[in-house]
């Protein structure tokens, strides 16, 4: 950080004393010694800093600095024959002569410096580090870019002056060529520095070199300019002002050799840069000046001369290789976007490790081929018999080795179209579809695969694999994915069962239980066969006077087996249906209490896991305006057999659910997930205990217990109705405990609407 004040105050210090020397208090001869002392100082002092720089870096930060050096060296070697000639030789303003050769050979270094500059990086994974704009043919288009500004802003030049001055001295043509030699080799380093300054084309902690050179090379440019400007006209002097640049350029040129980029700027070396429509408009606004410039000439008639044709053909010819570049390099860009593109894809539907297919491509090429019902299918379920032992032995990483070679073995049983898929941790779903051998074969051919020792760590590892194979019935009505997927997935449970290492054929039996999701699918959103609702009263306390009816659903199978509700409601729930299941419920529900034309209150049941979500509030409405009952004599009971997945969000679905003047209940309070903490978040309107509350061995704790939570209800503002009444003790424990409301066996057990007394029931 010290270096940064020393060097300011060294060029302050270097400004001031070229001023002072340009006064020539001294003398004029005195002052030119001093100023080409000053001019060879500064020089050398640039050789020494590139040298010695260059040997504490290395690849292109020492090349672009060895580089600089070698162009310094020239200059310096042009500046002592300049030097001998002005003080030994008093030749004033010799050109040409060897001097120019040396000053002449530094914007080719430079040029060089420039573009080694350019590619300096600061990590060597260059993937990680480009530029956003770095292109594929980078070097080529910054040298075309700034052809085509040199070549407009020399067109420029010529026409505004130095055209003029050239024709009117009328110089021989060695003279002529070192006076042009100076301002287009300036021209072309300075539109090149600037360009990579202004394109952000240099790695961010080495743009203070790139713009300590430019502030150099454009000082030795603008005395060059004069220089060039003097000879052309004949001077034969230059005063010691006129040659500041040549003073302050090496100087700013030997700063940006000694900064070496920290720490700091090395963090910013992977931040993406921008692109501004100027920044890539910038080398056609010359272009254009000059075009506008000829149409005037050839307007007023005095039409460009040899310079600016010649030059302009030059310009007309880069601008299209320019944009020919542009298409080369718009062709690698939309090529890197397919290629990333691709690569998403297959890293959406491909899992990490193995490459194979993931849960949802699987799920996917699933779906369509049970649409395509004519095309022949066979679903096999693999899961690794006690992986957990591998990774017990062998750790994860060993683990992950076998898994990938599993895998590995799973594609060389199958074809090239069907689809082996990772759905996760040791478990694999193999898909076959078309003309297909027989399905045992194929299984007996997978295991014997995987039968064979596995090499993890060197050690050969015996792996063993329980399978389950679906062979879908193409007769079968409303067939799913799910259901193929939980019937492999049984299966693969079976033969676990058996004794591991087997393979399970799905084979569908009359003595196997009741599918209560085949029968809902079948319906297609009527009432499936066999199903219907019951419903049970619930009464005042104390007296008993019913007060409303819960509607519980009921299935028979087609061969006359009662299904226990916990039974089928788990297997809907388990096939995905459960939605379905309550919105029938819903609706069946309210058309009965509707069609009894009573006015009676309904309790409606739906799973917690749906409280929140659209259909169901969607369904609630629907209900409500179908069959026009009015929304406050519906509950909908929210039942806890999982617990509520967001309290915040179901709080919000209860409210609006309040919104449409429903009321919601707490099903099942103090069993399975309910807490003070759900009764404290959700906004319910009742609450029902469970009967576990009162049916424990000692009365006394229930009735204390059952007392504190009707008391807590009632300080909330929530009604409370005791669950499971089924003796008389039952019923005087929670009258006796202030409870306003109950349901049981004792008041009237589960019924069809029509059976039940409905002279004796009320709204309430």
């Amino acid at each position: 950080m010290r270096r940064y004040p020393v060097a300011i105050l060294l060029v302050v210090l270097t400004v001031t004393l070229v001023v002072v020397n340009g006064f020539a208090f001294w003398g004029d001869t005195l002052a030119q010694w001093a100023d080409d002392a000053m001019q060879l100082s500064a020089g050398i002092a640039a050789v020494v800093s590139g040298v010695l720089l260059a040997r504490r870096t290395r690849g292109h930060q020492r090349w672009w600095r060895l580089l600089i050096a070698f162009g310094m060296t020239g200059w310096s070697l042009g500046q002592c024959v300049w030097s001998w000639y002005q003080l030994v030789d008093g030749r004033g303003l010799p050109s040409p002569s060897l001097a120019d050769v040396g000053y002449l050979s530094f914007p080719v270094f430079a040029l060089a410096a420039l573009f080694t500059l350019a590619r300096a990086r600061i990590r060597p994974d260059r993937a990680r580090r480009l530029p956003a704009q770095w292109t594929a043919h980078f070097g080529v288009a910054v040298v075309l870019d700034g052809l085509v500004v040199t070549g407009s802003l020399f067109i420029l030049t010529w026409t505004a002056a130095l055209g003029q001055v050239v024709r009117a001295t009328g110089p021989d043509a060695l003279t002529w060529a070192v006076a042009i030699a100076y301002p287009l080799s300036d021209l072309v380093i300075v539109v090149v520095a600037l360009l990579l300054v202004v394109f952000d084309r240099v790695d961010r902690p080495y743009r203070a070199n790139l713009l300590l050179l430019a502030v150099g090379i454009v000082a030795l440019a603008c005395s060059d300019s004069v220089f060039a400007y003097l000879v052309s006209i004949g001077a034969e002097s230059m005063k010691p002002w006129s040659d500041g640049g040549f003073v302050l350029g090496p100087l700013f040129i030997a700063y940006a050799l000694l900064v070496t980029p920290n720490q700091r700027r090395r963090d910013e070396a992977g931040q993406p840069v921008g692109v501004d429509w100027w920044q890539l408009a910038l080398p056609y606004v010359p272009v254009t000046a000059v075009a506008l410039l000829i149409t005037v000439q050839v307007v007023a008639g005095a039409g460009p001369d040899v310079v600016e044709v010649s030059v302009g053909v030059l310009v007309i010819f880069l601008v299209l290789a320019r944009q020919l570049l542009s298409l080369l390099d718009n062709r690698v860009l939309l090529r890197r976007v397919y290629e990333g593109q691709q690569q998403l894809t297959h890293q959406a539907y491909h899992d990490p490790l193995t490459g194979l297919a993931n849960r949802a491509l699987f799920a996917d090429r699933l779906d369509r081929a049970v649409e395509e019902a004519h095309r022949p299918l066979v679903l096999i379920f693999v899961d690794l018999d006690d992986f957990k032992e591998v990774n017990d032995r062998f750790g994860h990483a060993g683990g992950d080795v076998l898994l990938h070679a599993v895998a590995q073995r799973l594609l060389s049983c199958v074809r090239a179209g069907d689809t082996v898929a990772r759905l996760g941790g040791d478990e694999f779903a193999i898909l076959l579809e078309g003309e297909l051998d027989a399905p045992q074969a194929v299984a007996d051919r997978i295991q014997g695969a995987l039968r064979r020792p596995f090499a993890v760590n060197g050690t050969l590892v015996p792996v063993r694999a329980s399978m389950g194979l679906v062979v879908p019935d193409p007769d079968e009505p409303a067939i799913t994915a799910d259901v193929l997927l939980g019937r492999a997935d049984t299966s693969m449970y079976a033969g676990k069962r058996l004794g591991k290492d087997t393979t399970v054929v799905y084979r569908p039996s009359e003595d196997a239980p009741p599918d209560f999701p085949a029968a809902l699918r079948r319906a297609d959103g009527g009432i499936p066969e066999g199903f219907g609702l019951v419903f049970q009263p619930i009464v005042r306390l104390p007296g008993g006077a019913p007060q409303a009816v819960e509607a519980l659903a009921r299935w028979t199978a087609r061969d006359g087996t009662a299904v226990s509700p916990e039974t089928f409601v788990r297997a809907a729930e388990g096939a995905g249906l459960g939605a379905e299941l309550d919105a029938l419920v819903l609706d069946l529900a309210c058309r009965e209490i509707t069609t009894a034309g009573v006015d009676l209150t309904v309790h409606v049941n739906v799973c917690a896991s749906r409280l929140g979500a659209a259909a169901l509030e969607q369904s609630v409405g629907a209900a409500l305006d179908r069959y026009g009952l009015p929304a406050e004599r519906l509950v909908v009971e929210i039942t806890e057999t999982v617990p509520v997945p967001d309290l915040a969000a179901g709080a919000a679905a209860i409210r609006r659910l309040q919104d449409l003047g429903v009321r919601v209940a707490l099903d099942d309070f103090g069993a399975g997930y309910s807490s003070l903490t759900v009764l404290h978040a959700l906004p319910v309107d009742l609450v029902k205990l469970d009967r576990a509350l009162m049916t424990g061995d000692r009365p006394d704790r229930d009735a204390a217990l059952c007392r504190s939570l009707v008391g807590l209800c009632a300080d909330l503002g929530v009604d409370v109705v005791a669950e499971g009444i089924e003796t008389r003790a039952q019923a005087e424990l929670v009258t006796g405990a202030g409870c306003p409301a109950a349901q049981g066996y004792l008041f009237g057990r589960p019924a069809p609407l029509t059976t039940l007394r409905l002279s004796t029931l009320s709204a309430g």
